[in-house]
C-alpha cells in the first residue's frame, strides 16, 4: 500500500503520539509498504526522508499541557501538495479534531482515511462546543482506531460513531534486551526508583512523589530515585526539600539511557494524576523488567490488569503511593512474581502484533471506501 500517516503534534518536542508514529512507519517500511509522513517541524529538525514538514508549530494549553500545532492558508497548501503527490491508497490521520496537519489532511483527502483517537478526558468545554462543526469532517473517516477504553470512550463522547481499540505499540524486545546499568541498579540496602516526565508539568506527579518521598526513605533510608526528564531542575530539588540529597536527577535522557533507567531500577513509578489514555512507559518498564506502581487513573489500571501486573496507589495522594512503595520494597519475593507476569503481558502489545491490527484495519477501510454499491 501507499500509506500517507498526519501528525498533529510538531516533530521538535517529541512526545507519545509521535514515538507511535515513526514506530508504526517504520514498522510497515519493513514490512515493504511506501509510507509518507507529515507533521510540523523547524527547518532545522532532523527528519528521516520519508517525512515532509509543514513548518515550526505554535504552542497551545491542552489538555493539561502545551500542544505545538500547525495551521493556516500555508501548512494547508503544504499539505494538500503532499496528498496530491503522495497518490496514496489509505491515509491515516492521529487527532483529526485538533486544529492542527491532521484535520487538514482529513479535509482535503480523496482517498480512504482511517483516525487514531489518543486522547481521554473527562470533559472539554472546546471539543463541546466545536463538536457540531467538526462532524462533517470527520464522517470522512472509514475507519477509527482508539488507543484505549479511556480513548474510545472521548471519542465517542464528544464526536460519535465507534472505533477499534488498538493498543499503542512498543519495541519489547528492545527493552528486554536492554542490560542493566551500575549507574541506577540498586541493593537489598541501596533499592532504586525511577521516574520519567516533564518535571514542571504537574500531571506528570513529580509532586506527589515529592510529598511521599520522605516517607518512603523513614522506611528504607538507603533509597535512591532517579528523576528523568526536562524541566527546572532547581524548583523541583525544592519540592524534595531535605530529602533531595537521595534524589538525582537526570534531566532529558536518551532512548538507550531511558532503556538502561527501566531496565534497572527496582521500581518505575508513573504517578500521573490524570489526561493519560494509555500508558506506553509502563509497557515499556514492563518490558524491561521493572516493577510498575502507578496512580489508579483508568488508562494505568487496563495497562496493568487493575493490580495484576503492577501495583495502584489512590491517584494524587501522597500517602497512598508511600505506603505501595514502602509495602513493594518489603517484598521482592512478590516483586518478581509480578515482574515475571507482567513481562509476559507485554507482548500484546508489541509493534509485530499492533502494526498487524492496524494495517487489518486500513484494509477494511480501503474494501470499505472502494465497494461497489448495486443499483
Amino acid at each position: 500500500m501507499r500509506i500517507g500517516i498526519a501528525c498533529p503534534y510538531s516533530w521538535d518536542v517529541p512526545g507519545g503520539v509521535q514515538f507511535h508514529i515513526r514506530d508504526l512507519a517504520e514498522e510497515l517500511i519493513r514490512r515493504g509498504h511506501d509510507v509518507r509522513v507529515i507533521t510540523p517541524a523547524e527547518d532545522t529538525t532532523d527528519l528521516p526522508d520519508y517525512f515532509t514538514s509543514t513548518g515550526a508549530a505554535i504552542p497551545i494549553r491542552y489538555n493539561g499541557s502545551v500542544a505545538r500545532l500547525s495551521f493556516g492558508p500555508r501548512v494547508n497548501a503544504c499539505v494538500r501538495k503532499w496528498i496530491r503527490e503522495g497518490n496514496f491508497d489509505v491515509i491515516h490521520v492521529h487527532e483529526p479534531f485538533i486544529p492542527s496537519v491532521s484535520m487538514l489532511a482529513l479535509m482535503s483527502a480523496e482517498c480512504p482515511a482511517v483516525s487514531t483517537f489518543h486522547t481521554a478526558m473527562d470533559r472539554s468545554l472546546a471539543l463541546e462546543i466545536a463538536a457540531p462543526a467538526l462532524r462533517p469532517v470527520l464522517d470522512k473517516i472509514q475507519s477509527r482506531i482508539a488507543v484505549s477504553q479511556e480513548a474510545r470512550r472521548t471519542a465517542v463522547q464528544y464526536l460519535g460513531g465507534d472505533a477499534y481499540i488498538i493498543p499503542n505499540g512498543v519495541y519489547t524486545r528492545t527493552f528486554e534486551k536492554a542490560p542493566q546499568d551500575n549507574r541506577f541498579t540498586g541493593t537489598a540496602e541501596h533499592p532504586t526508583i525511577g521516574f520519567l516526565g516533564r518535571i514542571d508539568e504537574p500531571r506528570k506527579g513529580l509532586p506527589v512523589v515529592a510529598a511521599a518521598f520522605t516517607q518512603i526513605l523513614e522506611a528504607h533510608p538507603g533509597v535512591r530515585l532517579f528523576v528523568a526528564g526536562r524541566g527546572d531542575e532547581a524548583q523541583a530539588r525544592e519540592m524534595f526539600g531535605e530529602s533531595a540529597g537521595s534524589v538525582e536527577f537526570l534531566g532529558g535522557v536518551s532512548e538507550e539511557d531511558k532503556e538502561a533507567l527501566l531496565s534497572s531500577v527496582d521500581i518505575y513509578l508513573a504517578p500521573n494524576t490524570g489526561g493519560e489514555s494509555f500508558g506506553i512507559i509502563l509497557v515499556e518498564a514492563m518490558s524491561a523488567g521493572s516493577f510498575v506502581i502507578s496512580s489508579d487513573i483508568p488508562a494505568f489500571r487496563a495497562v496493568l490488569g487493575n493490580g495484576e501486573f503492577g501495583s495502584h496507589f489512590s491517584n494524587d495522594d501522597a500517602e497512598s503511593l508511600a505506603q505501595a512503595v514502602i509495602s513493594a520494597l518489603a517484598e521482592p519475593e512478590h516483586r518478581a512474581d509480578v515482574v515475571a507476569k507482567a513481562h509476559e503481558e507485554a507482548h500484546r502489545y508489541d509493534w509485530d502484533t499492533v502494526a498487524s491490527q492496524v494495517f487489518a484495519v486500513y484494509e477494511t477501510a480501503y474494501r470499505t471506501a472502494h465497494m461497489e454499491v448495486p443499483e
